[in-house]
């Protein structure tokens, strides 16, 4: 058993994140094995078994005395509860309108959103071959989105395109929350250190609370709910932990490589588990996607340690 209070070695903490991603990947195909729970009230159920979780794993970590040494008077932890909670939305609506490899290549964006967000909002420079990254990502996704152009169906193409726009929010939210906190930093406000864990279980508690009218009249089945409390736990709030305790040990840039996995776990998954093939004009869009972060982030490194 992993303990938590002992510092990991740099080995360790790579393959702790290995699984981390892994853990991540497996909403997609668990979702395509529900029987009656759609939309709304399957983002109810994973939220609300993840507040469950968090709420038994957090004192156990952190100590029974976690919640009173939370920053309750901070409008960042908040507003960053609040991303969380369009993430975890806006995550599980769009695997039920598109499908998984869409969502999971238009998440990857995020790191290159966050870098231009900082750039428009806080004036961090952005080296040049961050914009080339960002230029290639930004064509990778039109190019796989184009596919929807050509669907026969113009139903369906409403609602890949409905998928895409849905899944676009989990990565502008996530890219907004950290920008954010850094101008919060850059502006000389009181310096509050937000633990990842709390603000994911206030991201929760929000959309439990947000989706629970929506989700009625409840359709899941007991299967269905496993399968949910699955993902609240083993898919959320238990990777939600072990990413900090990687986080302390790994820089960025292997952090942000590794954290690509999901998108390869995520396809293979539901290929294998449920028959969802990805099309070509997907993979191709995704190569770019990825080849656009995997680049700018080597490229980074090899910068920073000469």
């Amino acid at each position: 058993m992993l303990n938590m209070r002992t510092p990991l070695s740099h080995s360790r903490a790579v393959l702790l994140m290995v699984c981390v991603t892994l853990m991540w990947s497996i909403a997609g195909v668990v979702t395509r094995h529900l029987e009656q729970a759609r939309s709304f009230e399957i983002t109810f159920w994973r939220s609300f078994f993840t507040v469950l979780s968090l709420v038994v794993i957090l004192p156990l970590w952190r100590g029974a005395h976690v919640f009173k040494t939370l920053p309750w008077r901070s409008s960042v932890f908040w507003l960053s509860g609040l991303c969380w909670s369009v993430m975890f939305t806006a995550f599980m609506l769009a695997l039920a309108l598109t499908s998984v490899a869409n969502v999971l290549v238009t998440m990857s964006v995020g790191p290159l959103l966050t870098a231009l967000f900082s750039r428009i909002f806080i004036g961090h420079r952005l080296a040049p071959r961050t914009w080339v990254a960002i230029g290639v990502a930004g064509f990778g996704i039109a190019y796989m989105q184009a596919a929807n152009l050509n669907l026969a169906n113009t139903q369906a193409a409403e609602g890949a395109w409905v998928g895409f726009l849905v899944a676009a929010c989990v990565p502008i939210a996530g890219a907004l929350q950290w920008t954010l906190m850094q101008h919060s930093q850059k502006s000389g406000q009181q310096a509050v250190k937000l633990d990842l864990v709390p603000c994911v279980l206030v991201g929760a508690v929000f959309s439990t609370l947000v989706t629970l009218p929506l989700a009625f009249p409840f359709q899941a089945t007991a299967h269905d709910v496993g399968l949910l409390a699955l993902l609240g736990l083993v898919q959320l709030a238990v990777p939600c932990v072990l990413s900090v305790l990687c986080a302390t040990v790994l820089k960025a840039p292997e952090l942000s490589l590794l954290q690509l996995l999901e998108v390869i776990f995520g396809i293979l998954l539901v290929w294998i588990g449920a028959g969802e093939a990805p099309g070509a004009t997907v993979l191709t869009g995704g190569a770019l996607v990825i080849g656009a972060l995997v680049t700018n982030e080597v490229l980074a490194w090899r910068l920073k340690n000469g």
